[in-house]
């Protein structure tokens, strides 16, 4: 569901040619904070993971990792349909 969620509204996207910043709308900036906290929340799963006799969900890893790719595109999709265009990121920004 969640493959068929991102292929929905990424389909009116452009394709990105470079890394993007977190920015945009308040509906975007909220996307891009749970994004932020859905990777940190799959870091700790899978060092829970390498733990001896831990035993995780089924599929626990993945789902967080597409989770997170649904939330990435949905804040895209939130700038996109107000007219807010996406700012790549410049290394000389650093």
């Amino acid at each position: 569901e969640l493959e068929r969620a991102i292929d929905r509204h990424e389909a009116g996207l452009e394709p990105l040619s470079s890394f993007i910043l977190p920015a945009g709308t308040p509906l975007a900036a909220v996307l891009h904070v749970a994004r932020t906290v859905c990777r940190r929340a799959e870091r700790r799963v899978v060092q829970l993971g390498a733990m001896p006799d831990m035993r995780l969900p089924v599929n626990a890893i993945e789902y967080l990792n597409r989770l997170g790719d649904l939330l990435f595109v949905l804040a895209r999709h939130a700038n996109k349909s107000v007219g807010v265009i996406d700012d790549p990121w410049h290394p000389s920004r650093t």
